[in-house]
């Protein structure tokens, strides 16, 4: 069969699929039963959780070497392999409620013992900065996960949530009534896209940690095995415990330990309400997005890390600095490595890795897991890809965030190995 017909039949599958994803999900919501059918296991669209461990069981010898390809026990849960679907904002859940593509979107990265954490979203109404992100603050937002969940359940997934407040990263146009964001502060990210956001009251905050809590509850109402509370990238947590943002006089500010309260009580709020094995969350201390710098990030890294231990968390996952490179290689920073030595627990790396850096960064205990973002967004059999060294599809950063006037193009439409791949590169 040449390419072209090859190609034209790879668009026909996932269009019927689709199709039938889309029919299935309106079905499921007409009925009492909240568990829809299994997703189609035979086609090349859909990659098949026993495709993924036929290959694990019966390694070939560069299989063998490859540590991310090998068994992990992270609290409750039994993983099969090491590689983590990063949660990643695809702006397509319209109204802040997630649509019937995403059962397949999650579904297609799915793998029997796999980690996938569903990208950000919000834990109320004034938690949004972006154009179409999912929320879990409403019943509707709440019954619409559930299929998504259930689809990944149906492959054998691990699946976990991720809870954000964006703070001052955003606008009137996202807020109720036209109202001004909330931050720690009143400063405004200097730029024209974000509004100057109203400094919270120390009564105020409490409310907010409720917030997290609910949004963690709602998260095990729609199946989720987890949550993974957003505490990176210069969102409100962050915002925070950056010492370039924060600049409060009262309990929440000034010392590092004042800072890192509301994150910390965030976590105390969750791990009570749905169990400490339950809660991951992600940091990143190392990084300035949105200005959200801090004059000692290595100080703020450890002293979060020591505190979380406390709690006995499923995991910390830190995002890794963009490193200068060694032969276009990352290199992981000591701070990251002193964070993992520090923490207690699971420590997931994420930042860039790609097969042979996460490979390394498992073999030298550097890490427990890695966590791939564009590199699963557009190889969603990805773990069967790096079990056999196969090649990857190239992503488009045209479609991270819809960017195409069909939204499934860049989202649904990434084609699979050939479950017959020979390990010769066509």
């Amino acid at each position: 069969m040449n390419k072209r017909k090859l190609l034209l039949r790879n668009c026909k599958r996932h269009s019927l699929l689709l199709l039938l994803q889309i029919f299935l999900f309106c079905y499921v919501y007409s009925c009492t039963s909240p568990k829809p059918p299994l997703p189609t296991s035979n086609s090349n669209s859909i990659e098949s959780s026993s495709t993924l461990k036929a290959d694990m069981a019966a390694p070939s010898p560069t299989h063998q070497l490859n540590p991310l390809i090998t068994p992990y026990k992270m609290g409750r849960f039994n993983l099969s392999h090491r590689v983590v679907l990063a949660p990643l904002t695809r702006e397509r859940s319209y109204n802040n409620v997630p649509q019937p593509h995403a059962v397949l979107y999650y579904s297609q990265r799915s793998s029997n013992g796999g980690l996938l954490i569903a990208e950000a979203t919000g834990v109320s109404d004034t938690a949004q900065g972006f154009p179409d992100t999912p929320g879990i603050w409403t019943k509707e937002q709440v019954e619409a996960w559930k299929p998504i969940v259930d689809a990944v359940h149906a492959k054998g997934g691990i699946f976990f949530l991720q809870i954000w407040h964006v703070g001052r990263v955003s606008n009137t146009g996202y807020q109720p009534n036209g109202q001004q964001p909330i931050s720690s502060t009143d400063k405004a990210v200097a730029s024209s896209e974000y509004t100057p956001p109203r400094r919270l009251r120390t009564d105020e905050i409490p409310h907010v940690v409720n917030d997290f809590r609910i949004a963690a509850r709602n998260a095990m109402e729609a199946g989720f095995d987890g949550v993974e509370i957003h505490g990176a990238h210069g969102f409100l947590l962050d915002q925070f415990m950056k010492d370039q943002v924060n600049d409060r006089t009262d309990k929440y500010g000034g010392s590092l330990e004042n800072r890192c309260r509301f994150s910390l009580e965030v976590v105390e709020a969750i791990v009570n309400e749905i169990g400490a094995d339950r809660v991951g969350i992600r940091l990143s201390p190392f990084i300035d997005y949105f200005q959200s710098g801090d004059s000692n990030p290595l100080q703020l890294g450890l002293y979060m890390a020591n505190a979380l231990n406390r709690y006995n968390l499923a995991y910390l996952h830190v995002v890794a600095p963009r490193m200068g490179s060694m032969g276009g290689k990352l290199e992981s920073p000591q701070g990251m490595v002193s964070m993992r030595k520090a923490f207690n627990g699971t420590f997931i790396a994420v930042g860039g890795y790609d097969r042979e850096e996460g490979m390394k960064a498992i073999a030298e205990n550097r890490a427990d897991l890695v966590a791939y973002g564009r590199l699963f967004l557009s190889n969603p059999d990805l773990p069967r890809r790096f079990a056999l060294n196969a090649p990857l599809n190239n992503y488009d950063r045209k479609t991270f965030y819809k960017g195409h006037p069909d939204p499934l193009v860049g989202y649904i439409d990434y084609p699979f190995l050939d479950e017959e791949w020979n390990g010769v590169a066509s």
